[in-house]
């Protein structure tokens, strides 16, 4: 053996032996009293993971462990998610149950994904541990180390429930245990930052979850479904599945009042000590169910009220739009603003921004007309760089003609040609000054409509590396370059470029 496994193999041992020292065996039952006992625990289940699991259930349990222990007990067929804060015992108190399902006889094959296979491995190794080690459920229910397979993420105890361990995007299609097909369906630690900023990952996780693992188990059967895991993004597996689920619990560290929610175990010192040793954005995502993402170039993203319309000498509707037709979520987004300059703050008056077809990306910018009306001058432009220029002219054009024959009208839309630097950067020197200095202001009206809110989000979300869509800010930057443009045409003598617009310059604030 190496170095590595002997010590292994010695961690291993005093585990045991801490695990066995810990939860002492009561040596003068008969058989006839331990099966009374046995009767009398398996009938009051938060007694028997009290007596069973001693040194895990350190502190007293909360409510909202007790409501879950009942719920997740109480039903033969269930999906529950628990969404509970770190330091709230989600995945303890979800192995009670199992265990009490498993050894009682009532479930017979457990599949637990996780991210990786390695993370699944690691979350079922407290529940071997205590099938070899605890030396209640031994002396109870018998030795439960069994022979054959016995590894990291496949085991089966004496008991004759099966417990394997994958991680995602691996094949568990055709589990079963002897004739059971899975019957206990566990997901645990299953997001990732990483992946929740990759929407195309995240899309599949999911379609792996509901095409691949979640069809393992019988339909004629009654299945146990649990989702262990926090809010870490603003779109997660997790937030997918509580859509879906029987019942969706959040519960966070403190509650409404700032108090702890297990103060048995979290003291209020304790918490303030973490609050104050982490930022807020990470306390809210770790330990609130809030993921607050703070902008690493826009800061400020002002909501404002939005002059008349009739008080703008013109507005610009701009739009990006991407290669794609398609409506999937992997595809890019699209975008089409409504933008105009009154002085020298900026107004996004209105947006639409989203994975949608050629057809419904044309459609906005109708509705952006009708939206206007007679209240001033509109110009209509679309971003057509030499490598759009192809589209702007085979795709976008015709269909625009098809539009306006048939609803008989004369949109004509602009094709922006200007050579442009790299996005991230052109995005960063052009908007950032106007953000910093409060002259890019949101429509304030439109702040519950879920395109207004894909463009907060995507500037929010905005970093020079572009891990996240930002067609948004590319659609608001190009409107805001078209408006500086046909100001100085309009009247040379008052246009006033971004270098000028630049913080400390005086003579540009009103």
């Amino acid at each position: 053996m190496t170095a590595e496994e002997k010590a292994k193999i010695k961690e291993w041992e005093a585990y045991k032996r801490n695990l066995l020292a810990s939860q002492p065996v009561e040596i003068d039952l008969t058989e006839a009293e331990k099966a009374r006992k046995r009767a009398y625990l398996e009938k009051h289940p938060v007694e028997w993971i009290r007596y069973f699991f001693e040194e895990h259930a350190g502190s007293p349990f909360a409510d909202f462990h007790l409501r879950a222990i009942r719920r997740i007990l109480g039903h033969e067929e269930w999906f529950e998610v628990l969404s509970w804060s770190r330091s709230l015992a989600k995945s303890s108190i979800v192995m009670f149950c199992v265990m009490y399902l498993a050894l009682t006889g009532k479930k017979k094959n457990v599949i637990l994904a996780s991210a990786t296979e390695s993370s699944a491995a690691r979350l079922l190794k407290p529940y071997r541990e205590n099938f070899e080690s605890n030396g209640r459920i031994n002396a109870f229910y018998g030795e439960q180390r069994n022979v054959g397979e016995w590894s990291e993420t496949c085991f089966t105890p004496r008991c004759g429930c099966s417990f394997t361990g994958v991680g995602a995007g691996n094949a568990p299609r055709g589990s079963r245990s002897g004739a059971k097909r899975p019957d206990v369906l566990l997901v645990d630690d299953f997001d990732t930052d990483e992946d929740c900023r990759n929407p195309h990952t995240l899309d599949k996780k999911w379609d792996w979850w509901e095409h691949a693992l979640y069809p393992t188990r019988d339909v004629e059967g009654d299945t146990l479904v649990v989702f262990c895991g926090n809010l870490i993004a603003k779109d997660t597996c997790v937030a997918r599945a509580g859509a879906k689920a029987d019942h969706w619990d959040i519960v966070n560290l403190v509650d409404k009042d700032g108090r702890s929610t297990w103060p048995e175990k979290n003291t209020q010192e304790k918490i303030d000590r973490i609050r104050a040793s982490i930022s807020t954005s990470a306390f809210q995502g770790e330990y609130m169910n809030n993921p607050v993402t703070e902008g690493k170039v826009f800061n400020n993203l002002v909501w404002g009220r939005v002059p008349h319309l009739k008080n703008f000498e013109f507005l610009v509707v701009y739009g990006d739009p991407a290669y794609s037709n398609s409506r999937n979520k992997a595809a890019s987004t699209k975008a089409v603003v409504l933008m105009g300059r009154v002085r020298q703050t900026y107004y996004l008056v209105k947006c639409f921004v989203g994975r949608v077809s050629n057809a419904e990306y044309i459609e906005w910018f109708y509705l952006m007309k009708e939206y206007v009306g007679r209240k001033t001058t509109v110009y209509y432009y679309q971003e057509n760089n030499a490598l759009q220029a192809p589209f702007f002219e085979q795709v976008f054009k015709p269909l625009v003609r098809e539009a306006n024959e048939r609803k008989h009208d004369s949109l004509f839309i602009i094709g922006d040609s200007r050579d442009k630097i790299d996005k991230a950067t052109r995005i960063e020197a052009n908007l950032e000054p106007l953000d910093r200095n409060g002259q890019l202001v949101f429509n304030e009206e439109e702040r519950d409509n879920v395109h207004m809110r894909e463009m907060r989000d995507q500037f929010s979300l905005f970093e020079l590396s572009l891990p996240f869509p930002a067609d948004g800010p590319d659609a608001v930057e190009g409107a805001v370059n078209v408006i500086n443009r046909k100001t100085r045409e309009l009247d040379p003598g008052l246009a006033i470029g971004y270098g000028e617009l630049r913080e400390g310059d005086r003579r540009n604030r009103f």
